[in-house]
């Protein structure tokens, strides 16, 4: 869209003789957007037009199926009396709402910086996380994780990259009450993880120090700040947040120890499992070359026999 924005102002000005208000050049712009374009056509087809056909006012064309036509025929008096009459409602319902009514679609928060909206973008290779699809087939947006509306944090760990289309349907909605979330994030427990403070690292939601008992020189404990007993009950900013910090901590590692040439990266999750400290925590393990006789198999040696393959 960037390339555009000069000539399409350009020609707005001469269009205009010479003179253009802001909102003006803002419109021809945006008649140029495909994804905006595509988001309203969506809202035509599957909500508008679907109630317009049910109330038999108007219906697919049969000769053009991407097109809609009125149900009847009107004289130009009535057409004229049918389009105030629109005009006269459309009118009620702003003065009634004594808002805007496009608020809902305004951002009134802070925007995200263009230097965050590209980290964001970067992890997620340019596809919407939700369905996958790339950024040249359908615009992205930087979207909140735990919604805005709901307390969600403006943070990097609670940022995701997806579609218009994915995001306009994810909406602010939830089948959790997120309302308690924010505390939930930074309330600790009373463990002995919650209360390590000898921190390597640390973001909004995760910190990392080194294991009491390492497996190898380096070994490293990344941890949610909030108690919570296993992997999969991690809220998904903390497994952003995690993970940040895990490849941080990764590079750290390797810029002060050359000899780490790989990691073996793992967590237990449940007594069967071999957790022994009911807190989270995932182990990221410098391995370095003959650091034991045979490495092959890695994380599959914790079941010893059926490491080697």
């Amino acid at each position: 869209m960037s390339h555009i924005y000069q000539p399409v102002m350009i020609w707005t000005l001469l269009d205009k003789g010479g003179n253009a208000s802001i909102r003006e050049i803002a419109r021809e712009i945006a008649g140029y957007d495909e994804a905006m374009l595509e988001y309203y056509e969506e809202r035509v087809k599957n909500m508008v037009g679907k109630v317009l056909a049910r109330n038999k006012i108007a219906s697919r064309a049969l000769s053009d199926k991407q097109s809609f036509e009125l149900t009847a025929l009107y004289s130009q008096d009535e057409i004229e009396d049918l389009k105030g009459l629109c005009e006269r409602k459309i009118s009620e319902y702003i003065e009634r709402r004594n808002i805007d009514i496009w608020d809902h679609r305004r951002n009134a928060r802070r925007p995200v910086p263009g230097s965050v909206r590209y980290e964001v973008l970067v992890k997620a290779h340019h596809k919407c996380e939700l369905c996958g699809v790339d950024a040249s087939v359908r615009a992205l947006e930087v979207d909140h994780i735990v919604p805005k509306s709901l307390g969600g944090p403006d943070s990097l760990d609670n940022y995701q990259a997806l579609c218009y289309k994915c995001n306009t349907n994810k909406g602010n909605r939830s089948d959790i009450d997120l309302r308690s979330l924010s505390e939930d994030y930074v309330s600790y427990g009373e463990c002995i993880f919650c209360n390590h403070s000898d921190v390597v690292e640390e973001n909004e939601l995760a910190k990392a120090f080194y294991d009491k008992y390492p497996v190898t020189r380096g070994h490293i404990l990344i941890v949610p700040k909030r108690h919570v007993k296993g992997y999969f009950d991690l809220f998904q900013p903390e497994l952003n947040a995690i993970n940040r910090l895990m490849r941080s901590v990764r590079e750290r590692l390797m810029s002060e120890d050359i000899s780490i040439t790989g990691f073996t990266v793992g967590t237990n999750d449940g007594e069967a499992a071999g957790q022994t400290v009911m807190h989270s925590h995932l182990h990221l393990i410098p391995r370095r070359v003959n650091d034991m006789d045979d490495a092959r198999g890695g994380v599959r040696g914790v079941i010893p026999e059926r490491q080697k393959y």
